[in-house]
């Protein structure tokens, strides 16, 4: 594998410290982003001279542009972006706050558009590169009591979608990662969770919020299998648009498409009765 230099957002913790450790143990070098100051130091000692460590809210779209044109100019031209900042908003659509919901896709959209954004420029220079960024299986199916998180991953779904046929010919490849469950602190200090209030949604969320925290610590994924398989795409001639991770995810994602086909072969004869008769097919 040719070595390379990697963006990765959010690299404290979860996924993202993952990804950075695994490259980092593959002899590549890393460009990492934390919150806290107190976060810099223990992640360049990880891998002296090849991690480093920026300091970056995502939501301040002025301190993303100026992150990635410092480490494009002092650290090299970055060959691998991952935005990978964000985290779980879990309540009740009608409990929940609309300025929770605004905060979580300002993080999980807005913070990822504004990293691939700035990226792509050079990347494109370049005529070559990968942008990536953690989506989740919740951006290609949903549950109950996840409206807000799993409407942000959806948003980022459509968006990587649309990257991906934008700039095909330019040499870069884009490739959502759709994890499952993994032993991170997604579910647990990463959360934030909304205050219940309405008895009505008792019976179906307090189950599901009572197993989710149980389970937190012990999920199904290894967050060292997960970088080792985004390792592995980068030298495949052609990387997946949707690199799906943990059976769970597949098992899941799988059902919530197969109900999807489900309604359009069911409803197709009444979808075809909107059209004018002369009207003017789209292309894809």
């Amino acid at each position: 594998m040719d070595m390379k230099t990697f963006l990765i957002t959010g690299v404290s913790s979860g996924l993202g410290r993952a990804f950075a450790e695994g490259a980092l143990a593959s002899g590549h070098t890393v460009v990492g982003t934390v919150r806290r100051e107190a976060d810099m130091a223990a992640f360049e000692a990880l891998a002296p001279g090849r991690a480093h460590a920026r300091l970056l809210d995502v939501t301040d779209d002025e301190a993303v542009r100026t992150v990635v044109d410092e480490a494009e100019s002092t650290v090299g031209p970055l060959d691998v972006a991952i935005a990978n900042a964000g985290y779980g908003l879990e309540g009740i659509f009608e409990e929940t706050p609309l300025s929770a919901v605004r905060a979580q896709f300002a993080t999980n959209v807005f913070g990822a558009a504004a990293t691939l954004q700035a990226v792509l420029p050079h990347m494109r220079k370049r005529r070559a590169g990968h942008l990536m960024a953690v989506t989740s299986m919740g951006g290609l199916m949903a549950v109950p009591g996840m409206s807000a998180y799993c409407g942000s991953k959806f948003a980022l779904e459509g968006m990587l979608e649309s990257i991906r046929k934008e700039v095909a010919t330019f040499g870069i490849h884009v490739t959502a990662i759709e994890p499952g469950s993994f032993r991170t602190d997604w579910a647990g200090r990463s959360m934030t969770r909304a205050e219940r209030a309405i008895d009505d949604y008792d019976a179906l969320f307090t189950p599901i919020r009572e197993a989710r925290v149980k389970a937190s610590g012990n999920q199904l994924g290894n967050p060292r299998s997960a970088a080792e398989a985004v390792l592995h795409i980068l030298d495949v001639p052609e990387p997946p648009a949707h690199l799906v991770l943990g059976s769970d995810a597949l098992r899941l994602v799988t059902a919530a498409r197969q109900a999807v086909d489900d309604d359009i072969r069911t409803w197709e004869t009444l979808s075809r009765t909107t059209d004018f008769p002369d009207g003017a097919q789209l292309t894809g």
